[in-house]
């Protein structure tokens, strides 16, 4: 990366703008009005764009050097996590450092270090009259806090475009490219078990009062997977199996085990990690994330509380995964219990490998990287894609981070080599993305 442009990026990566908590709205309007004055410099166009109060929005343009170019929205977010601890950072999370081939700071891959080399690319292309698609550049300052803003920004959008390029995923490992056709989507549910007006003595009253612990417990116990992994059939429905051709890519993929054996893991099942490809990418999965209630002393607890979450498998409908949700939840409530939920719901997305958006993408960074890409499913989510997607429009997600990046984490890290690397990339990808049939 060119000296002037790391030095850019320093000064992108050393505001503070996070979203989670504990961050200030003057560091997300500064974060923001970086990201439009890089779009500026380059000679395109670039506002900042608010729906109901929420961070801005940087909404851009740089136009296509031939009419009748296709478009292209290219996609980043400039909202990062909390640092969390800050004696856990070897250096201060907002003083980018680089050592040992990797440069460190909150955002440096999660997304602003990531989405950077696209930017650059597509503002690069323009300013030397090369630029071969027509490109929105669509930034946001919610996604690590849900994605409200984007979300309506999309939905209400009447241009559109031809596709769409989300740089804010992984590499499958260092010697192998990444396009994510499929990503989980999440139901979140606070759950809030009320049993009795207070906490009861155990000794005078155990026995014969509902414990809300123990209710908890029995209304969550039948949507545990069972000792094979599997969901019961309602939480599975709609999940759409892989294709041919995304199970002929996963065979370059390194073996499952060697994920799980990384972080030591204890596998679900037998064969959990045989059967990881699928399991994460192709499968829904039920996991209770924590639960709080009673004390450490002699007392039947009056309220009880647990945060889950459902992955919604591609292919599953969110809106009725959630309904089926909470009618399995509320089910096992005993009478004269109250049982309140709290849910939020983040759809699921899958892309054809046959889309030409993908052919595309897939063939010009193999040219680029010199390396074969692979067609991934990600465990994870992603809620614009699923945007995207709804407004018909196909998506390329990919990325050149890596799986030891610690993103959310203290000393999140970007590998120094893979910013050349993803701009050649995203160069290459945008000029070939010329060849799109217009939609």
């Amino acid at each position: 990366m060119e000296p002037g442009r790391l030095e850019e990026l320093y000064d992108w990566l050393r505001i503070p703008s996070i979203s989670t908590g504990g961050g200030e709205a003057k560091d997300l309007l500064a974060a923001a009005e970086f990201a439009a004055a890089i779009v500026r410099r380059a000679g395109g166009e670039a506002e900042l764009v608010t729906v109901e109060g929420g961070n801005p929005l940087v909404i851009g343009e740089l136009r296509a050097r031939d009419e009748g170019a296709p478009t292209v929205i290219i996609y980043g977010h400039y909202d990062v996590q909390s640092p969390g601890p800050l004696e856990a950072w070897q250096s201060p999370p907002f003083e980018p450092e680089l050592r040992g081939g990797r440069l460190y700071a909150r955002g440096a891959a999660d997304d602003k270090g990531n989405f950077y080399p696209l930017l650059v690319a597509a503002c690069g292309l323009f300013e030397s009259g090369e630029l071969a698609v027509n490109v929105r550049v669509v930034i946001e300052g919610e996604e690590e806090a849900g994605g409200e803003s984007v979300a309506a920004w999309v939905k209400a959008d009447e241009r559109g475009a031809d596709c769409a390029i989300v740089f804010d995923s992984a590499m499958e490992d260092a010697n192998t490219p990444a396009i994510t056709v499929g990503l989980r989507g999440c139901v979140s549910t606070m759950i809030t078990v009320t049993a009795q007006p207070r906490d009861l003595h155990s000794g005078l009253y155990g026995g014969s009062v509902q414990n809300a612990l123990h209710v908890l417990q029995q209304i969550l116990t039948p949507l545990l997977p069972d000792a094979e992994g599997n969901l019961r059939g309602e939480l599975r429905a709609g999940a759409v199996p892989p294709s041919a051709a995304e199970l002929e890519s996963w065979q370059q993929l390194r073996p499952g085990q060697e994920i799980l054996d990384e972080v030591g893991a204890t596998p679900l099942a037998s064969n959990s990690g045989d059967d990881f490809r699928r399991r994460n990418g192709a499968e829904p999965s039920f996991e209770v994330n924590w639960i709080e209630g009673g004390a450490a002393r002699t007392v039947v607890p009056a309220q009880a509380r647990a945060y889950v979450t459902l992955r919604l498998a591609p292919g599953q409908d969110g809106a009725a995964m959630q309904a089926e949700l909470e009618r399995l939840l509320r089910n096992e409530v005993p009478p004269g219990v109250e049982l309140e939920l709290e849910s939020h719901t983040a759809t699921p997305s899958l892309f054809a490998t046959d889309l030409p958006a993908i052919k595309i993408a897939r063939e010009a960074i193999d040219r680029a990287s010199g390396m074969k890409t692979a067609l991934i499913r990600s465990g994870g989510s992603i809620p614009v894609v699923a945007d995207f997607a709804a407004a018909g429009i196909p998506v390329i997600v990919s990325g050149f981070g890596l799986a030891d990046d610690e993103i959310h984490a203290p000393n999140e890290s970007f590998t120094f080599d893979h910013f050349d690397l993803s701009e050649r990339c995203a160069r290459e990808l945008l000029q070939a993305l010329a060849a799109l049939p217009r939609g």
